[in-house]
């Protein structure tokens, strides 16, 4: 799969993020000032989307609302419990203003 366009990146607030359909995978993409990350949506623990938990920027991680696992942006990884598996990280990037994820190749 090739990189999708999902959205601009202006209509994305610095520290927030929002949840995408990209093919067959529900992805979280998160903005942390001009730079994007993208990881699969659904917390490792109890299948809740991650894009509605909170972005803490200054940890680089996204906390999941619901039993307050913490996931890296960078790698997937939990940083904290209840979760012990990872999610998947996809490439993400800006190119001409758009947001562009892909999934092809993605860790977890």
């Amino acid at each position: 799969m090739s990189a999708v366009a999902v959205c601009k990146l202006s209509d994305l607030a610095p520290g927030s993020a929002a949840k995408f359909q990209v093919g067959d995978r529900a992805v979280a993409v998160v903005r942390l000032g001009d730079d994007v990350y993208a990881i699969g949506d659904m917390c490792s623990h109890a299948e809740i989307s991650l894009a509605d938990g909170e972005v803490l920027a200054d940890d680089c991680e996204i906390e999941c609302w619901k039993h307050g696992s913490r996931f890296s942006l960078k790698t997937g990884v939990p940083q904290t419990l209840p979760a012990t598996v990872p999610v998947a990280v996809y490439i993400a990037r800006v190119v001409d203003g758009m947001v562009e994820i892909e999934t092809e190749g993605a860790a977890a």
